[in-house]
């Protein structure tokens, strides 16, 4: 017999001679993996066909099969066997007879059998009722007696499969869901099951049998690879434990890992979340693509009938530059050229994480393969793109794993690589290193409404534990860590700091409110001390919560929430002492006060509109483009905001800074003239002519034009996909912030025409816009408006109070 590896027990069809040559081969042999599991089976093999030529004598039309594990040749130690004795029905005794020379010996050894005795008719129907004992057919092996009963059944198994898999692979899906529930995460356990965890060697088994439907397929990138590596652990578990076990337990992860030849225990669950990683995400994507199919499927007959047996198109929507959706998924443009767009990575990433659809698996490749890299600093849009990606929340997790899977991540952050799929072993800890940043930067999202600076509190949540790849304290090696990817990134000095001390202060809040006396003035001020800024203090605030929620349910509670809240306002006490006075404003500069003057003789608005720029992101390259600058000075009038803000919507510009504010003119010009001073993006395809945004303008301020019903005609024609679901608006009037205005602030989610929709019901309020400071960090929209009675004196409190709740209502319907 082939396969016995020169073991003479082997030759013994009795159970002494397979015993003693399966111990032999099992720990007298310094190969491992694939080789022995090989060797194995086919060991087992030759002692099967052995006893079943002992037991057949001249029986006919009876074969010997092994199905599932055992068909697919991967015997680990304590695996079971399972077997099924295929006859033809003629001899039903004879078949009775041997089938008890088969399993006698098996159970003699105490070996763990799973067997069934059935004709081909009776094979196939207990597989259409019973989809595990379908799974188990399709691997199929021939042992002994019949090659063609075999062969025939594995055939008409096949057929049976690809004919019913419309139906039964969502059978098998929502078996894959069920367990998924009821097992967890394998890529994210500390003690996880080898085999049942989503990730596991079951989903690696359904991801098979949905292949031989031929309806779809896996990505296959590292698929076998890492089927490997846990059919390794899973050998070496069962030769340290002497039990059929598929559950990594914590008392076995030292022993195992010495086994596979790995430094550790954290070394070994690195590997084996790693291979869940490849297999969880090849499931997604494939079951992904199965619903697709399925719904093709369902939909192509309708729509033959209604195009006269045409086939239609795939219907492609724009969302982004080089961003389209298509059949559910982002893909690239097909005018996308990745290796010209070093930003079409993020880009992708945050449209889809916005639209909240998944990246083509396809897309993400080519980008991988094909996508220069990003200098360093990053250009502002990169930077802005990831934030919005970061902020995006639930949806960013899909895309993330997208990014992740083909390398993109590391590409983009080289530092991830320390703490990819790094265990935690804290049982607090609901995910591993990696995954709990991203998760924070999910729960961060939600808090985007509460600081002035959401940008930073998104990327100082993905970076808080970027540490614990290092020795030491995690906090002071993550600082350093912090400060460098921050600079990269392209954030400014200042920022740059801030972010680096969020890092490192990110324990200080929940460690000193739990653990410190808060009536003591000097546990304030060393807390003060340590944060520097109220705006500090806001962001490390949300900071706290969002990674403590992040963390897990026992990492946050109601007495901790409070304890913090306590903490934060007594600090803010203490800092508010120190509050900066407010810059003056800068005096206008020449072309500011020649477009004045014009707008004054005109009686119209002017403009300009002209590409920004920054330094050279590299010696000898081009300077970084910064947006384009537009600038517009208007006879001071009611409806300016609304009116220019609803004109750049129609006309798909995306508003990343804005200014708006009352130019003292030179002395001898009359009038009063409101200044605009803006950077915008086209959301895609080209920027619109300055004439043309200048008639549009003159139109929406007269009156001809009606912003209003252009914006909804439009919605109602392209309805936008809600993706994320973003925190509500929030609205309120800052105490003491300007002695001359009232001061009212909006944090929302940015959308088109969003100033359009604040400027037009500040003007319904009956208030005068004096200034406006409105940027867009990411998908975030922080804004101050300065607004004043008709007469020019600040908003009475319970007025002010009014104009807010008023605007967060629209904004939130």
């Amino acid at each position: 017999m082939t396969g016995t590896g020169g073991y003479e027990g082997a030759k013994d069809p009795g159970p002494g001679g397979y015993a003693a040559a399966r111990l032999h081969l099992l720990t007298g042999e310094k190969r491992s993996g694939p080789q022995r599991r090989t060797a194995l089976a086919n060991l087992t093999d030759d002692w099967l066909a052995g006893l079943f030529a002992a037991g057949a004598g001249g029986t006919r039309g009876v074969s010997l099969i092994a199905v599932g594990g055992y068909g697919r040749a991967e015997l680990s130690p304590r695996s079971d066997l399972d077997l099924l004795l295929l006859h033809d029905g003629g001899d039903p005794e004879a078949v009775t007879a041997l089938a008890d020379r088969l399993w006698y010996p098996v159970w003699d050894l105490g070996l763990a059998l799973d067997h069934s005795v059935r004709t081909p008719a009776g094979a196939r129907r207990t597989a259409g009722e019973d989809l595990k004992v379908q799974l188990g057919l399709l691997d199929a092996r021939h042992i002994a007696g019949d090659l063609g009963l075999t062969t025939a059944l594995r055939t008409a198994v096949l057929a049976d499969w690809r004919n019913q898999a419309p139906k039964r692979l969502p059978a098998l899906q929502e078996l894959c869901v069920e367990r998924a529930g009821r097992t967890g995460e394998l890529q994210y356990l500390l003690e996880p099951d080898l085999k049942e965890a989503h990730g596991g060697l079951r989903d690696a088994t359904a991801l098979r049998a949905v292949a031989a439907s031929w309806l779809a397929d896996a990505p296959r990138e590292g698929l076998a690879d890492a089927r490997r590596r846990l059919l390794d652990v899973r050998d070496a578990l069962h030769l340290a434990t002497g039990r059929a076990t598929d559950r990594l337990a914590l008392q076995e992860q030292d022993q195992v890992a010495a086994d596979l030849g790995l430094l550790d225990a954290d070394a070994l669950l690195r590997q084996v979340y790693e291979a869940a990683r490849v297999i969880a995400y090849a499931s997604d994507v494939t079951w992904r693509e199965v619903a697709r199919v399925l719904r093709s499927r369902a939909v192509r007959p309708r729509l033959r009938a209604l195009l006269g047996g045409g086939k239609a198109a795939p219907e492609r929507s724009p969302l982004a530059e080089g961003v389209v959706e298509q059949d559910g998924e982002v893909v690239l443009a097909r005018a996308a050229r990745p290796e010209r767009d070093p930003v079409l990575p993020l880009r992708a990433a945050a449209a889809a994480a916005q639209a909240g659809l998944p990246l083509s698996p396809h897309a993400v490749r080519r980008m991988a393969a094909t996508a220069r890299p990003l200098p360093a600093p990053w250009p502002a849009e990169a930077r802005e793109q990831l934030v919005t990606l970061l902020g995006s929340g639930r949806p960013a997790v899909q895309v993330w794993e997208a990014l992740e899977a083909e390398g993109l991540v590391n590409s983009l952050l080289p530092d991830w690589e320390r703490v990819r799929c790094r265990p935690q072993r804290n049982a607090v800890h609901l995910w591993t290193v990696d995954r709990h940043l991203v998760e924070t930067a999910v729960r961060a999202s939600e808090f985007t409404r509460r600081v002035h600076r959401p940008d930073l509190l998104l990327v100082a949540a993905l970076l808080h534990d970027i540490g614990k790849g290092w020795p030491g304290d995690h906090s002071v090696a993550g600082e350093v860590i912090a400060r460098d990817v921050a600079a990269r990134i392209g954030f400014d000095r200042h920022d740059v700091t801030v972010i680096a001390a969020l890092v490192r202060h990110h324990l200080l809040l929940v460690e000193t409110a739990t653990r410190r006396d808060l009536e003591d003035p000097a546990t304030v001020r060393a807390v003060s001390g340590a944060v520097g800024s109220q705006g500090a203090l806001e962001l490390l605030h949300a900071l706290t919560e969002a990674d403590a929620l992040a963390t897990g349910p026992a990492a946050w509670s109601s007495w901790r929430a409070a304890l913090v809240a306590d903490l934060v306002e007594r600090v803010a006490a203490v800092l508010s002492g120190d509050v900066p006075e407010a810059p003056e404003e800068a005096a206008p500069t020449a072309e500011q006060e020649r477009l004045a003057v014009e707008a004054v003789t005109t009686g119209g608005p002017v403009l300009s509109l002209r590409a920004r720029t920054g330094p050279p992101t590299e010696p000898s390259g081009d300077p970084e483009p910064l947006g384009v600058e537009l600038r517009i000075a208007v006879p001071d009038q009611e409806g300016v905001l609304p009116a220019v803000a609803g004109v750049l919507a129609l006309h798909r510009l995306t508003v990343r800074t804005a200014e708006l504010r009352v130019l003292d003119l030179p002395a001898g010009v009359e009038g009063s003239v409101l200044l605009l001073d803006w950077r915008v993006a086209a959301e895609y395809g080209a920027l619109p002519q300055a004439a043309r945004l200048r008639a549009d303008l003159v139109r929406a301020l007269d009156g001809t034009l009606d912003v209003a019903g252009r914006l909804a005609e439009r919605d109602a024609a392209y309805p936008r996909r809600r993706g994320a679901v973003a925190p509500p608006a929030r609205v309120t009037v800052a105490p003491a912030a300007s002695r001359h205005a009232t001061v009212i602030e909006v944090r929302a989610q940015d959308a088109p025409g969003l100033l359009f929709r604040i400027g037009r019901a500040l003007e319904d309020a009956g208030v005068r816009v004096r200034s406006a400071h409105a940027s867009t960090l990411g998908a975030n929209a922080v804004d101050a408006f300065y607004v004043t009675r008709e007469e020019g004196t600040p908003l009475p409190g319970e007025d002010a109070a009014a104009v807010a709740r008023k605007l967060e209502e629209i904004l939130r319907a």
